[in-house]
């Protein structure tokens, strides 16, 4: 049994290399992978496989859970990683260790070192990392629909309640331009909310490694946010502030999620920042880019606490992230908006200056049309 796992260990190498092989051939979704993203965990695997052939002693002490620990552990992160590869199914997983199993088996056999001792622990093993992998894809492919959801059921609150708000004030005695204004605000909510609600009802069918849906149009950015702000002073007791260098940004862009983005970040503006304090929105045209600050005052965010922001959907769901969880539903829309223009977010979060998001996009990344940008799903 040593030897077979010396001969594993010391060819870890030619057997990644025979197996990424065999799997490019036999499975589809593999082709979309790098090297490095396809092996994923498995050469961990290949390595816990020689461990417990040392440790083995018999087919009862095989048997044991505790055997299976390192295994688990790794099987689970191939699971969660495969949720986020595109194209890939359970049963595309399943054949993954299929492959492998035969692999190890073949390689065994050609140098002699294949007994039956041997064949029962990559049996015992290899099912042990099956079922896991499989779990954990599924149950993260459930995870990430749930939330997904919930960050869409989230921001559907803001339109509506600015219809609500709408009607709320709406006055047959209102000057006309007023009038006209509180009716155009409400129908506009309204809309918004009905394309959210499609947005909900897609993400009940997202597979492994979708994400929202974005459709790129070439309009003047700078009219959706100004929305965004005209709706936000009218709402909020906050002084709500707006500032821009220029009167018109034309690019590619998704106006209906950068206006999404947009209220998520004021609406966590108003919730943790001053009650009395300002609440400013700053639009920098820069060339090739457009910037969006949206700054409060109030606690700072802990430079802990930003390094996970933007990664609410890595957390389990038996995890309790209190205002983190709270932040995290929006921030998550926000950086995968960012990444889809091509962009990026940055936070700056001090005791005497408050909190300020900065969101940076490209102007004319994308053409016009749709798709899917992926979820941050993994830390990467």
């Amino acid at each position: 049994m040593e030897n077979a796992a010396n001969l594993i260990e010391s060819n870890s190498k030619y057997i990644m290399d025979t197996w990424e092989k065999k799997v490019r051939e036999d499975i589809p979704a593999s082709k979309n992978s790098s090297a490095l993203a396809l092996r994923n965990q498995l050469p961990n695997v290949l390595e816990d496989i020689a461990q417990i052939m040392r440790r083995y002693k018999d087919l009862k002490h095989i048997e044991r859970y505790e055997e299976y620990e390192e295994i688990i552990k790794n099987s689970v992160e191939h699971g969660r990683h495969r949720a986020a590869s595109e194209d890939y199914t359970v049963k595309q997983i399943l054949k993954e260790y299929v492959i492998f199993h035969r692999v190890l088996t073949s390689f065994l056999l050609d140098k002699n070192e294949y007994t039956s001792e041997v064949g029962i622990i990559l049996k015992y093993t290899l099912e042990t990392a099956m079922l896991n992998s499989a779990d954990s894809f599924t149950d993260s492919l459930q995870d990430m629909r749930e939330k997904l959801i919930g960050t869409l059921a989230h921001d559907l609150r803001n339109p509506i309640s600015a219809a609500y708000f709408a009607l709320d004030i709406i006055d047959c005695g209102m000057d006309k331009d007023r009038f006209d204004g509180i009716k155009k605000m409400g129908i506009t909510s309204l809309k918004k909310s009905l394309e959210l609600l499609e947005g909900i009802l897609e993400a009940i069918t997202i597979k492994a490694g979708e994400g929202i849906t974005l459709n790129f149009k070439e309009i003047d950015i700078l009219e959706e946010i100004k929305w965004v702000y005209n709706e936000a002073k009218e709402m909020y007791s906050n002084k709500v502030i707006f500032e821009t260098n220029t009167e018109k940004i034309i690019g590619v862009f998704d106006g209906t999620a950068i206006r999404r983005v947009v209220e998520n970040l004021v609406t966590n503006a108003v919730k943790y920042g001053e009650s009395r304090k300002t609440v400013k929105i700053t639009v920098h045209d820069e060339l090739e880019e457009v910037s969006i600050c949206v700054h409060n005052f109030g606690k700072p965010i802990s430079e802990a606490k930003q390094n996970e922001m933007f990664q609410f959907l890595n957390h389990s769901p038996n995890e309790n992230h209190g205002e983190l969880k709270s932040w995290g539903m929006g921030l998550t829309l926000v950086k995968t908006v960012a990444r889809a223009h091509n962009g990026k977010v940055e936070i700056k979060s001090e005791e005497n200056y408050g909190t300020e998001f900065k969101i940076s996009l490209n102007k004319n990344s994308n053409f016009p049309g749709k798709i899917k940008a992926k979820l941050n799903y993994i830390t990467s």
